[in-house]
């Protein structure tokens, strides 16, 4: 295999983010809407049983996290996935996981940059939608074109408030639990799990559809990875980030789940509303749904935020390969890759026409969809792990001695629970099965894809 195919053009980046920047998008990207918005519906459908999926799909995430780790220090990149694939896999693996990884912050910007508007509308009613989705994503767009560094301090920020946030609502939660307040005329309390129709009130195989949902809300935590080709002293900053990231997890999720199931019974909670909202509300505290409005908003655009940077990351490496427009490669003054942001941007302002136009199921479909994106990433790095090892075996290479434990056990049984969820998604009745009926498409318009770059190259004498 040509040595030049396995390196990554990241020497135009800037070391413009530090350790403080680095730990913080790690956290900003392990906590999202998924937990702050989407809690209650699943709460209300699946009942305490969401606490599993959450456990369940947060040890997945701890392994993918582990792979990505002992991939970073092997090989920093902005790259990221996109550049392990091509080297341990083949260059059409990173084609396909690096626009697979598009598809996703595509059709979450779409979500995202939408509830923007949504929550906005809280408070300026009379305002239409797509202007202030408009003004958001002005907003964003600027801040990621105008430099690294900008980036880092606003995703900084976003980051402190949804932490202060969660710390708030888990030593507020433990305090009622632990006293069996009164929260709106119901008892807080363990009894919540089991006093109402059971732990799977809904029964397990209910439960086993959220899994996808709950992938989902853990998106973004490979964005610390691709943080790696523009981190001072990525070796030293990147482990202690990748490990902060496994146990917030654990305290900010599970832990999370766990206090909302105990603090109300799960009929309580509902779709339309954020679970935190809810049990501050039945608390009485004035003025509750502002302040939580206000932070679910920044959860949004944190998310929108963390799309722009990543993706123009991702579309730059593919670019530099021929495997995506030119324009998506050509960087600032500022070493900032303004093509790939902008070429996101205009999918996100699609986004904003696509949901003003249609009902509230393109929302839904276009977070399934995006959940195949984190899918497909989270397989690719777990997979490009395991050869890596296997590499290091034939003594090809050396292993980091930050490496992914029970290997190679822990990668193949994180592949197949990947693989189950995906096949979970053909048996449901909503937006989930839409799309897993749309993984033949995305195949076959990646395979033309790969078909097109390769003749393209096969036309272009190699110098």
């Amino acid at each position: 295999m040509d040595s030049s195919l396995l390196t990554e053009k990241g020497e135009s980046y800037s070391k413009a983010l530090g350790n403080r920047q680095v730990q913080m998008i790690a956290i900003g990207g392990a906590i999202g809407v998924g937990l702050f918005l989407g809690a209650g519906g699943k709460l209300h459908q699946v009942g305490p049983s969401l606490i599993f999926s959450y456990a369940i799909c947060g040890v997945a995430a701890y392994f993918v996290m582990r792979a990505l780790g002992e991939l970073v220090l092997h090989e920093p990149s902005s790259g990221s996935f996109v550049t392990y694939a091509r080297k341990f896999i083949g260059p059409w693996a990173g084609f396909a996981s690096g626009w697979m990884y598009w598809v996703n912050w595509a059709m979450t910007g779409i979500a995202e940059i939408t509830a923007v508007a949504i929550y906005v509308h809280k408070w300026l009613p009379h305002v239409p939608q797509w202007i202030t989705a408009l003004v958001a994503l002005g907003v964003l767009l600027t801040v990621n074109l105008l430099s690294v560094k900008l980036f880092g301090e606003l995703e900084f920020w976003f980051s402190v408030i949804k932490v202060l946030a969660i710390v708030v609502f888990l030593v507020t939660a433990v305090g009622l639990v632990l006293t069996g307040a009164d929260i709106g005329g119901t008892p807080a309390g363990a009894h919540n799990l089991t006093g109402h129709s059971g732990f799977f009130p809904a029964g397990v195989g209910i439960a086993l559809m959220t899994l996808q949902a709950v992938i989902f809300a853990y998106s973004a935590i490979e964005v610390v990875g691709i943080a790696a080709g523009e981190t001072k002293d990525a070796r030293k900053v990147l482990p202690k980030a990748i490990n902060g990231v496994v146990w917030r997890i654990g305290v900010f999720y599970v832990g999370s789940v766990l206090m909302l199931a105990m603090l109300l019974p799960w009929p309580f909670y509902n779709a339309g509303e954020s679970p935190f909202v809810t049990v501050f509300s039945r608390l009485g505290i004035p003025g509750i749904g502002d302040v939580m409005n206000a932070v679910v908003l920044t959860a949004a655009l944190s998310s929108v935020n963390s799309g722009l940077y990543s993706t123009g990351r991702i579309l730059r490496s593919l670019a530099e390969r021929g495997e995506a427009p030119s324009f998506v490669s050509r960087m600032s003054g500022r070493h900032v890759p303004y093509g790939g942001i902008l070429f996101t941007s205009v999918a996100y302002l699609f986004g904003v026409v696509l949901n003003y136009l249609v009902p509230k199921e393109a929302f839904d479909i276009a977070i399934a969809i995006a959940s195949l994106g984190v899918i497909t990433t989270w397989a690719t790095l777990v997979f490009c792990q395991l050869r890596l090892r296997q590499a290091a075996l034939r003594g090809e290479l050396e292993r980091p001695s930050y490496r992914m434990p029970w290997a190679p056990y822990s990668g193949w049984a994180t592949l197949g629970f990947l693989a189950l969820v995906v096949v979970l998604m053909g048996f449901s009745d909503g937006a989930e099965k839409i799309a897993f009926s749309s993984i033949p498409v995305l195949v076959v318009v990646l395979a033309v894809g790969w078909r097109v770059v390769s003749r393209r190259r096969e036309r272009t004498p190699a110098g």
